[in-house]
Order: structure tokens, then C-alpha cells, then sequence
């Protein structure tokens, strides 16, 4: 057990420009429906969460919020400055997890294959990463320095 005690994911907030349009796009995109929405003052800004299965997204839209900066949108720079980085679903096949995102209109940033294992990262609408993989072969099967191929 964790110094936390047991846990299990909740939620991964995300700042977007225009919470309706971040509604329909994780709800088009990914199958998120709206769980609640709210204003909350203190901050203030509009609030929605979004329920896929056991897991949520809590989405803000606060007026006059600094936009996204470029460095952000690009998954290998945005490592280069520190706090989250991206959100990240496993899916059963990368590859055909794009083909239906690109057809549906996503914004791919790229993909990879790394050590065999194949690797998305899509842009939500307002340029916020979101990485698809697939399950983990077991750790045997990773040659010791791992590289891209």
C-alpha cells in the first residue's frame, strides 16, 4: 500500500478557451458525456465534467486565461518545461485509432513506433496533447536503452 492509502484515477483537469466547443469535441472524439456542469466564482470560470466509463475530464473555461503556448502543442518540446504534460489512453491498435480520429477531423501532432510499441499524440480543440498507446508487452521484451524506430 501507497503512503496515500489505496487510490484509484479520477479526473484530469484541462484549461480550454471555449468549453462548448471542448464538450463536443471530447464527446465526439473520445465518448466523454457531460457529467455536470457549474460556475464556480472563487475562480471564476465555467466548469464541466465528463464521464467516459470510471474515468473524467473536468474542463475549465476561465475569461481571459493566457492561451496555450506553442512550445505546449508540441509533444517533444512541451517536455522541456516542467508541470503535466499530456494525457494518455490505452487503446487495443494505434494505428487504427488514427486512421478513425484523422477521418473524423482530429489534429494528429504525430505518431511514433518505440521499441515496437506504436505511439499516437492528437491535439484536442483548443491544442492540449492527448497520447493514445497500447497495452505494454512485458518488460523482458524491451531491449535495455530504449529508442525510437
Amino acid at each position: 500500500m501507497s503512503v496515500a492509502g489505496a487510490w484509484r484515477a479520477h479526473h484530469f483537469g484541462v484549461s480550454v478557451p471555449d468549453l462548448d466547443a471542448a464538450l463536443d469535441w471530447y464527446g465526439r472524439m473520445l465518448g466523454f458525456t457531460l457529467e455536470r456542469r457549474h460556475y464556480m466564482a472563487a475562480i471564476p470560470a465555467e466548469i464541466a465534467f465528463m464521464q467516459c466509463g470510471d474515468f473524467r475530464i473536468e474542463l475549465f473555461e476561465v475569461p481571459g486565461a493566457a492561451p496555450l503556448p506553442a512550445d505546449r502543442r508540441e509533444p517533444n518540446l512541451d517536455l522541456k518545461t516542467h508541470g503535466n504534460k499530456h494525457l494518455c489512453l490505452e487503446v487495443e491498435d494505434v494505428p487504427a485509432t488514427v486512421v478513425r480520429l484523422k477521418a473524423a477531423g482530429a489534429d494528429i501532432a504525430f505518431e511514433v513506433t518505440v521499441n515496437g510499441q506504436p505511439v499516437a499524440f492528437v491535439r484536442d480543440c483548443a491544442g492540449n496533447l492527448i497520447e493514445f498507446l497500447q497495452p505494454f508487452a512485458p518488460a523482458s521484451a524491451y531491449p535495455e536503452n530504449g529508442s525510437e524506430t
